[in-house]
């Protein structure tokens, strides 16, 4: 039967303690046994059903992770406060003192501050290479290197991981391949095409309404069993624990992921063709000028897409600025950082999310001052966005064409 992650979540039953068709929210942050040695074994990790402590386990985070392990085809997974209360946790369960990482050089601001600037206070050094050449990436590995890293879909820039090759060669030299699939949730399942771990920020598409802030790692029960145990496991240590009535909100959420990235991939792919069309420089995968346009169709989930996320380059910063103020003006969306809301966001990432990146490395991997991401919303009538982007464009000489 071909994997379907969105049949998978919907095949999921759960019901509340009196019979509600949602679940009952955990709302406690400790729990109460009928014996001492109940309570010595859930410690220990030896009593299934049981709860000690809400920063180890809840019932609530584990319904959400149970769901997310089932869009990902993993065998279990873990919730967490924030997408980098995520990410960090396993390449410090994966990566000791000594040892290398090597990660795409795109990749969100945050993730790259942590591997640039913190890991190497704890003896961990990364190699950042252009993840969509397999030669280069082979090149970057040493007897040290533990971890490869990359997103699916690159922050800002939209470049494509070839999953499967990635996979090959973490299979070749016994590393393990974690894949933040953030921007192509349902889309692509990594999982599917090789990868060991993949990570989200809840925060964006998967939830969707831009009100948590939270992060999930899918894998194998082993790996999640390794991350929560109580002695060394960098999840359970660190203390990123996201809160029960968050997981609860996200659950509910969930749920309608697979309509809402259908329609936020629609959007992107009518925009981005147009704006191409009108000779803006465009990068989005669904278009045949990317140059991984048929890497993505051949990863894809088709039903869902080629994604949310699309970048226009207007030439400098000065033009981006004044165009995103002023589609923000005209109610076309919302100048803010992140993504995957129902309404359009926009941001010039040299400035935001990527300003982590210094300068000469944003140049180097082709991250302009005048490119704009947008994480393209739900809008009911496209073409009338379109028409007055368009008339944006035009009013500030962006583009050519008579104004409206």
């Amino acid at each position: 039967m071909k994997f379907k992650p969105a049949n998978n979540i919907q095949d999921l039953q759960y019901f509340g303690e009196f019979g509600g068709i949602n679940p009952s929210i955990s709302d406690s942050s400790t729990y109460t046994f009928l014996s001492a040695k109940t309570m010595f074994d859930t410690f220990e990790g030896n009593a299934d059903g049981c709860y000690l402590y809400s920063r180890h386990s809840s019932p609530s985070n584990l319904y959400l992770g149970e769901a997310l392990a089932a869009m990902e085809g993993t065998e279990t997974a873990t919730v967490t406060a924030s997408g980098m209360g995520a990410i960090t946790p396993v390449l410090l369960q994966l990566c000791g003192s000594g040892e290398h990482i090597v990660s795409s050089r795109t990749i969100y601001g945050g993730t790259y501050a942590f591997l640039k600037n913190f890991a190497p206070r704890l003896g961990i050094d990364t190699s950042f290479v252009d993840i969509t050449k397999l030669d280069i990436v082979e090149a970057a590995i040493t007897p040290k290197t533990k971890v490869l890293f990359c997103e699916t879909v690159s922050n800002p820039l939209l470049e494509v991981a070839d999953i499967k090759g990635l996979a090959q060669l973490a299979k070749k030299h016994n590393l393990k391949l974690v894949v933040d699939n953030t921007f192509s949730p349902l889309s692509i399942s990594p999982i599917k095409l090789g990868a060991d771990i993949v990570a989200h920020s809840l925060t964006k598409f998967i939830n969707g309404s831009s009100d948590t802030v939270g992060g999930v790692v899918c894998g194998t029960q082993e790996f999640i069993d390794d991350l929560r145990n109580v002695n060394n496991g960098a999840a359970m240590l660190l203390g990123s624990t996201m809160d029960s009535l968050r997981s609860a909100s996200v659950l509910k959420n969930l749920r309608t992921l697979h309509i809402r990235m259908m329609q936020h991939s629609h959007n992107a792919t009518y925009l981005a063709k147009k704006f191409e069309n009108d000779g803006l420089k465009t990068v989005y995968p669904g278009l045949s000028s990317h140059p991984s346009h048929e890497l993505f169709k051949s990863m894809m989930n088709e039903k869902y897409g080629y994604g949310g996320m699309l970048t226009i380059d207007v030439g400098s910063l000065d033009k981006a600025n004044a165009l995103m103020e002023l589609m923000q003006e005209r109610n076309l969306g919302y100048l803010a950082v992140s993504l995957g809301f129902y309404k359009t966001l926009f941001s010039a990432p040299g400035s935001s999310t990527s300003s982590e990146i210094p300068e000469d490395e944003q140049e180097a991997m082709g991250l302009s001052d005048g490119l704009i991401r947008f994480s393209i919303g739900l809008d009911a009538d496209i073409e009338r966005t379109y028409q007055m982007m368009n008339a944006c464009m035009v009013e500030l000489g962006i583009l050519e064409g008579e104004m409206v």
